[in-house]
């Protein structure tokens, strides 16, 4: 008798796929958005989908894994970047969306199971006026559970700022071991297990902050140039007292492909699409005036999410869109430096022109302000592609490499000296996304 067969008898046949199509559409996330990825993950495959659905069925997967030496890989809805869910040494990818209960509801915070649709818990949150602090742009489909293994920020960040920010408050965490152990992270420690791609254990629970609804008006602001956006964009940004959820500028080169919003796109003018409150309208209008902004839509907050959603056209839909419409078409994620964001844009357009089209979305991290960038680029080699990176780097601004399934050499500050500890106690015989995480001498930041 085969593992997969056991592995039937098991959890049922019904909780375990088989079938080529599944294993297909479960072992792929959207690598393909890089095509450096796309050549180096369309083929990994997983040997079967198990679909747990309680958590004595996920013990027992787990512990059949062990004895069998069989590898993991743990799976959300698939909305990730990078390759995170991508099965490197195929086994058995763990779909975790049956996982999708809301546990409590308490004033400030949430604890739902990791497979919980973010899209879903957000209508729950709804009947109690609350609301998640940052999410991912692809809320509708992604689950929690997704986002903080998976993911770094999102809607809200301009507030809140990341998920390191504060934004996960605890989870729990089963190891990779013949008779698994249920772990609960808070603190410091909750650090390690965010945005490490599910290397560390099985993520089940997690707690998160929430906050009272407020009323988003969503709106489109137009100025005659780029620079014009971002300086309204920077000063708008810094008002903490303007509640705001969103703050995205595109270059008049990406907008076009925004099919949707071409009754309300002006020509010729660089958009920026913003959530704020609609209780401070009249103030938010005499500052778009004031740094000669023209308003070209208003969404009411009694629309929000009931048609069309600006947000679906920022973060990493913005590229999604440019590729809808044109070939050979991927992207980076930059920080520019604030002081000398201008100085920045000029030196990057000058030298490549429309090859790389500029997206901003203004995040918060640590009470300052970051023009964080995901940049589309026409791509036509892996050579060219890593000039600009290092043109990038020259200027002064960061990259986080957006083109690596390795965790860890993305451009995260992670602290892969701990993450790699941990990972040698929960997953001991190393069965847990196989591939992720490199020998640990690989890693700069530990070579010394």
């Amino acid at each position: 008798m085969t593992w997969k067969t056991e592995l039937k008898q098991m959890l049922g046949s019904e909780n375990v796929l088989l079938d080529d199509t599944a294993r297909e559409k479960f072992s792929k996330d959207y690598y393909w958005y890089s095509p450096i990825l796309e050549r180096k993950l369309k083929d990994k495959i997983a040997d079967c989908i198990a679909l747990p659905s309680a958590e004595e069925e996920l013990i027992s997967l787990i512990s059949f894994a062990v004895k069998k030496k069989v590898p993991i890989t743990v799976r959300g809805a698939g909305t990730g970047n990078y390759g995170q869910a991508v099965p490197i040494e195929g086994g058995i990818v763990i779909d975790m969306t049956k996982f999708d209960k809301v546990l409590q509801i308490e004033s400030n915070t949430v604890a739902v199971q990791a497979g919980i649709r973010i899209g879903n818990l957000e209508r729950f949150l709804l009947q109690y006026r609350k609301e998640l602090r940052i999410m991912p742009s692809t809320y509708m489909k992604s689950t929690v559970g997704g986002f903080v293994a998976g993911g770094s920020g999102g809607i809200g960040s301009i507030t809140w700022g990341n998920l390191w920010d504060g934004n996960v408050l605890g989870a729990a965490v089963y190891t990779i071991e013949e008779h698994p152990r249920k772990l609960n992270i808070s603190g410091d420690n909750l650090q390690h297990y965010i945005h490490n791609y599910g290397t560390l254990g099985v993520m089940t629970e997690l707690q998160l902050p929430i906050e009272p609804k407020t009323d988003w008006m969503q709106v489109m602001v137009f100025h005659e140039s780029l620079d014009e956006a971002l300086r309204f964009s920077h000063i708008f940004a810094e008002k903490n007292s303007m509640k705001k959820r969103l703050l995205s500028v595109c270059e008049e080169s990406l907008t076009k492909h925004f099919i949707p919003l071409k009754p309300y796109i002006l020509p010729n003018k660089t958009l920026t699409m913003i959530e704020v409150d609609e209780k401070i309208k009249d103030d938010f209008m005499k500052i778009v005036k004031e740094y000669k902004g023209i308003v070209g839509h208003i969404i009411p907050a009694e629309q929000y999410r009931k048609g069309i959603r600006l947000s679906d056209f920022t973060w990493n839909h913005a590229t999604l869109w440019a590729h809808k419409y044109e070939k050979n078409i991927s992207y980076l994620q930059v920080e520019f430096d604030i002081d000398h964001l201008l100085d920045q844009v000029h030196l990057l357009k000058g030298q490549f022109g429309d090859e790389v089209q500029l997206h901003f979305e203004f995040i918060k991290r640590s009470g300052k302000i970051i023009p964080a960038a995901l940049p589309v680029v026409r791509y036509t080699s892996y050579e060219r592609l890593y000039k600009i990176i290092q043109f990038i780097l020259d200027i002064g601004a960061k990259v986080h490499d957006p083109h690596t399934y390795l965790l860890g050499f993305g451009g995260w500050s992670l602290r892969m000296d701990k993450i790699i500890k941990l990972k040698r106690e929960n997953d001991p015989y190393h069965l847990l996304n196989p591939g992720k995480i490199t020998e640990i001498y690989s890693y700069p930041q530990l070579q010394s």
